[in-house]
């Protein structure tokens, strides 16, 4: 993220995180406290505790240094978007949405990543008719064939997402082939080139400031980019939260949990019924659909099936304490 390696650690009130320069020995780490306060409170949200390897001084941390660790931080907080408070948003979800009350309480958290436009784009350029392993396998070897290295951690070597001028080049299609990435090869190489040549470097950027409807039927001009990856990249990086990616999976959702007819006679999914499953959604749970939408994803994700049973033990288990509580009640009564 931002050119840099990141390693981040979650305990319960603490998030680590170290930021690896592209100098090995060049390393800042920083303790964030976190609150019991509002997620507005951004400012507030982490309280800093700096701190130094032992080999280094502390007068050695100039005003430099504090500046970059103040800017580290900050895309950290853009990244996972931490201005906008998820608590509020579960709750408003959850009294519009009985099923979305019950799912959520088990899947609490689930937070979009504000990612960068151009990685965002040609990594979902490349889940085209793709499964999650082979499209993770498919973005490193772009990137460390195409990305700029950064640097080397545990025997792993780690590189930048490539630029867009490095992935429209003319070699790059037949490059890709080689590496097995097939017909997508043409639209990475297309979509870069088209992007390049006549919009500019910074035209994915100006996205962001376009209404939801106006940057995706521009993304849609794009080889390789059809109806879910324009709505996942507006989503998950252009700050259009309103954008619901559909694909079979949501439509199976919407089909059997909420009994949206749209395309129940249809076999395949179309891109009126992709419209008309996200206004759907959107009607339902207001300005932030595809973050609500993306909590139904996870939960219904069969990696994560067995956490839908954990509520159901720690219930009976409150049940039996309070059957317990009564007995003993009912027998001081008793006495």
């Amino acid at each position: 993220m931002g050119g840099r390696v990141w390693t981040l650690t979650q305990t319960d009130d603490t998030l680590w995180y170290y930021v690896y320069h592209r100098d090995p020995d060049h390393i800042n780490g920083r303790k964030r406290k976190k609150s019991n306060g509002s997620e507005n409170s951004v400012k507030k949200k982490f309280k800093e505790m700096a701190e130094v390897k032992e080999e280094e001084n502390e007068t050695s941390l100039n005003k430099t240094t504090f500046e970059e660790d103040a800017k580290d931080e900050e895309l950290l907080r853009d990244y996972f978007q931490l201005g906008v408070n998820l608590e509020d948003l579960y709750k408003k979800w959850g009294d519009a949405d009985a099923h979305f009350s019950h799912t959520g309480n088990i899947f609490s958290g689930v937070r979009m990543l504000r990612q960068d436009p151009v990685e965002c784009l040609f990594s979902f350029i490349c889940t085209s008719n793709n499964h999650i392993s082979r499209i993770q396998g498919m973005v490193e070897r772009l990137c460390s064939t195409l990305g700029t290295p950064l640097c080397k951690l545990d025997d792993a070597h780690y590189h930048d997402f490539p630029s867009i001028k490095a992935l429209a080049g003319s070699g790059v299609e037949a490059q890709l082939r080689g590496l097995g990435f097939g017909y997508r090869a043409r639209f990475l190489q297309q979509s870069a080139h088209l992007i390049t040549s006549s919009r500019g470097p910074n035209w994915l950027y100006t996205l962001r400031n376009a209404p939801y409807l106006e940057a995706k039927a521009a993304l849609l001009t794009l080889p390789g980019v059809g109806s879910k990856v324009a709505d996942c990249v507006c989503l998950m990086s252009l700050d259009k939260s309103e954008a619901v990616p559909v694909d079979t999976h949501v439509w199976q959702i919407a089909r059997r949990d909420y009994g949206c007819a749209s395309g129940s006679k249809q076999k395949t999914l179309t891109e009126k019924v992709h419209n008309e499953i996200g206004d759907f959604f959107r009607k339902l749970w207001g300005p932030y659909a595809g973050w609500a939408h993306s909590v139904l994803f996870c939960a219904d994700l069969k990696k994560f099936q067995k956490l839908k049973e954990i509520p159901t033990v720690k219930e009976e288990k409150k049940k039996v304490k309070v059957d317990k509580k009564k007995k003993k009640v009912k027998k001081q009564e008793a006495d």
